[in-house]
């Protein structure tokens, strides 16, 4: 293509997913804007636009793979900084579904740290990119589009409300839920994508502390699931500096509540022990903070027929995941080396061609967060013969996987969107978990309470953890 038609490309949003677009397109364009509504704080803290970033977040391995692919060095670097590094199955304790998962060396490589942090550092290897412009503290108000058919530029208001206009050859929005694209679709004379919505009613309250020395034994997180009889669900991890991050969260109206009291009899409540346990002498540093999140909801815009030139979308504005599957900022990773992948074949990438390759990437996690989200009755959705297969077999999965380390890994695998959930299905999985069903009658006993106390059998001296 021209040169010259590659020469600006404007990202609306300077979230995670805006931030990696605007990584990708910084190799293909001369000039890359990102415009966002709050003004950007220092590494490590909040900021307005991000309300869910006061609570745990999950880089899952998939995603690590694919900032390194974007950031060479950048895991380390927040490693050196203060994150949590190693292995996601031997250091972190996986509870789903009323199941206690066999710890061992996976092989699955994940990184902890609290959201404000990580952006942070993204966002900082961003900015001193050559040819990446920040705008903050502005409004979009509308797209320049020429008839309706070809994206050419973004107005947008700053914060003293001065009014400007940008001409660009590609608008990529990270918007988040709230994407106005679909409404500028119908404004433009388009048909707006379908919108598949899993009402969760998922509530959510979070609390740091600083725990007592030892109170999670070598491990670096523990992640209670709910079950179809306790919708409650718990995470408790390292954050930088020291502290510890506990979110507490449930669904269909199990909201945790957010006085102190309160907040932790809800954690007792969770179907075991281990949170309960760890927070026995532990110093909160903070009142809990609450968060709603009512719905996940994907936009189909891989099926529309016709799409307006110049213009893409990504992350959160095109599924916004149940966030208790941590799969929202690797989604968003692997759709920009998507992008990566088009424009360096196709220069101005086909936004047809983009909808369906990162169709291919959201799938896998939507159908795996979907069958967990129908797992519980009384969510409202149609339960095909897919979900309802998923649904029978991952508990017998999970059971086995108490005893046996080749389907624990199976599992962390597939939840750190490393694999395919059908992979889980292979013959053999499916012979080891007959075999450890019918040899160990008493499997069922782990759905009981079980409290985590680390002693001389279990207990490892020193953690890979950084």
């Amino acid at each position: 293509m021209p040169p010259q038609a590659r020469d600006h490309a404007v990202v609306l949003g300077a979230s995670m997913a805006g931030l990696l677009a605007a990584r990708v397109l910084a190799d293909g364009y001369r000039k890359v804007t990102v415009i966002d509504r709050d003004t950007l704080p220092g590494i490590g803290m909040h900021r307005r636009g991000v309300p869910h970033g006061r609570h745990h977040h999950a880089l899952q391995s998939g995603g690590c793979a694919a900032l390194e692919k974007l950031f060479p060095g950048l895991i380390a670097q927040a490693a050196q900084a203060g994150a949590g590094v190693g292995d996601m199955l031997r250091h972190c304790r996986w509870l789903p579904c009323g199941h206690r998962l066999r710890q061992a060396d996976g092989g699955v490589p994940g990184l902890i740290a609290s959201r404000p942090f990580l952006e942070g550092q993204v966002r900082a290897r961003v900015q001193a990119l050559p040819g990446v412009t920040f705008i903050e503290g502005a409004r979009i108000t509308g797209l320049d589009t020429t008839a309706g058919r070809r994206v050419t530029g973004v107005h947008l208001r700053d914060q003293v409300g001065d009014h400007a206009q940008l001409a660009a050859d590609l608008v990529v929005d990270a918007t988040g839920r709230g994407s106005r694209t679909p409404a500028w679709l119908a404004e433009w004379g388009y048909q707006p994508p379908d919108e598949e919505r899993i009402q969760i009613g998922l509530g959510a309250a979070t609390r740091t502390y600083r725990l007592r020395p030892g109170a999670l034994g070598p491990d670096a997180m523990i992640h209670i699931g709910h079950t179809p009889d306790n919708p409650r669900i718990g995470v408790l991890g390292m954050l930088e500096d020291g502290r510890h991050m506990l979110t507490l969260a449930g669904i269909l109206g199990h909201h945790p509540p957010t006085d102190p009291v309160g907040f932790e009899t809800f954690a007792a409540s969770l179907p075991f022990g281990d949170i309960s346990h760890a927070l026995a002498g532990a110093q909160p540093l903070d009142d809990p903070v609450a968060f709603r999140f009512p719905a996940a909801v994907r936009r189909r815009y891989e099926n529309l027929q016709q799409f307006p030139d110049g213009l893409l979308v990504l992350g959160d504005a095109v599924c916004s995941f149940n966030p208790i599957y941590g799969q929202g900022m690797t989604v968003a990773a692997n759709q920009a080396l998507a992008l990566r992948r088009l424009l360096d074949q196709r220069g101005q990438p086909d936004a047809g061609r983009y909808f369906r390759a990162i169709a291919k990437i959201i799938n896998p996690a939507w159908d795996f967060a979907v069958s967990g989200d129908l797992a519980l009755p009384d969510i409202p959705g149609t339960r095909s013969l897919k979900v309802r297969i998923a649904n029978a077999y991952l508990p017998r999965l999970l059971a086995a996987a108490s005893f046996d380390v080749t389907l624990s890994i199976a599992y962390i695998r597939v939840v750190g969107l490393l694999d395919r959930p059908l992979g889980l299905l292979r013959p053999d999985r499916m012979l080891r978990i007959w075999w450890i069903t019918r040899r160990k009658a008493n499997i069922a006993t782990v759905h009981t309470r079980v409290n985590y106390t680390p002693d001389a059998t279990t207990r490892r001296e020193v953690s890979p953890w950084h």
